[in-house]
């Protein structure tokens, strides 16, 4: 059978892997997501002896306690309510905020596209919230470690208490300090597999990034305009030091399916940031000059950034000309 006793009385996950993640009956301290019939979720830290209020009457938590999750329940008022423990992708978008949030959909492209491994030396410039902190460090483990940097005081206690929240503790391999990346970096002295960078000027720090990458190491930068993005690109590209960069966002459209009405739905996550990545190269080297010569005007009289030292002869005199 599926659902034998054997699977339903499995071992907790071991504490030592710090996943975030419990198995078996719910138990005192835990949160849970509750969703009513008309998918309104709500996030409760469960205690005994206490009730859950909501416009459908109250719950009991000690109704809850002892219980497998994947189970639906009845309010004092009729309204019914599935109960789990919340998946990390639906913790970080109802957690509290201090800033913004990585969404999930973002995470998951930096954890792959950026190959955040087990065991990875990770720095983060700008925890914010402490969204994707959580998804870094379960991907490098309690073998790895991740170095958030965070300016401002007031983010860097929401990210604590959200991280730890997720957690239940204070992670192993998590150091949270206070401070400019682009200063505190170099005074570290510590090397790096990757590197995210989640903040208005990721291109102030291209100098400490490539000083504290390992070669062959990862730079991901999260940006969320079109400035911002071609300021950091051109940064990257006239540094010399890292691969041709590469751009994206994604787009995340849910599916209507119900008997013949199969259409697209009518919520969809847009634009939500631009991704970059790029390869540190090994000290002294520079990446294979491009072949493919800019787009007429691509560094025109208007263009005021970065520009590229290899850029074709023949673009730097129409430059010029101009």
């Amino acid at each position: 059978m599926a659902d034998g006793t054997d699977q339903n009385h499995a071992p907790d996950v071991p504490v030592e892997a710090w996943s975030g993640v419990h198995r078996g009956p719910l138990r005192a301290g835990e949160w849970v997501r509750l969703t009513d019939n008309k998918g309104r979720r709500h996030n409760l830290c469960l205690e005994p002896g206490k009730r859950f209020f909501s416009n459908k009457g109250h719950l009991e938590h000690d109704e809850l306690i002892g219980r497998e999750e994947g189970f639906s329940v009845t309010s004092s008022a009729g309204g019914q309510y599935l109960v789990f423990r919340p998946l990390l992708s639906e913790f970080v978008v109802s957690m509290p905020r201090g800033a913004a949030v990585v969404y999930p959909k973002d995470a998951a492209q930096i954890v792959a596209m950026a190959d955040i491994f087990p065991g990875a030396d990770v720095v983060e410039a700008g925890v914010g919230s402490g969204a994707l902190t959580c998804s870094l460090l379960r991907a490098v483990g309690p073998h790895g470690r991740v170095s958030s940097y965070e300016r401002r005081e007031e983010f860097a206690d929401v990210a604590r208490r959200n991280v730890t929240q997720f957690f239940d503790g204070e992670h192993p391999a998590w150091q949270l300090s206070l401070g400019d990346l682009a200063e505190e970096l170099p005074r570290s002295g510590e090397r790096a597999d990757r590197v995210i960078l989640d903040m208005l000027a990721p291109w102030d720090c291209v100098d400490a990034v490539a000083d504290a990458l390992r070669p062959g190491g990862i730079v991901c930068g999260y940006v969320a305009t079109t400035t911002q993005l071609s300021r950091f690109v051109e940064t990257l590209r006239a540094h010399g030091s890292f691969t041709e960069p590469s751009v994206w966002e994604s787009l995340v459209r849910d599916w209507h399916v119900e008997g013949l009405a199969v259409r697209p739905g009518h919520k969809m996550i847009g634009h939500t940031a631009f991704l970059v990545t790029a390869r540190r190269m090994a000290p002294g080297e520079r990446p294979p000059r491009k072949t493919r010569r800019p787009a007429p005007g691509a560094y025109g009289p208007d263009y005021t950034g970065p520009r590229p030292a290899d850029l074709p002869p023949q673009v730097l005199e129409d430059t010029q000309d101009d």
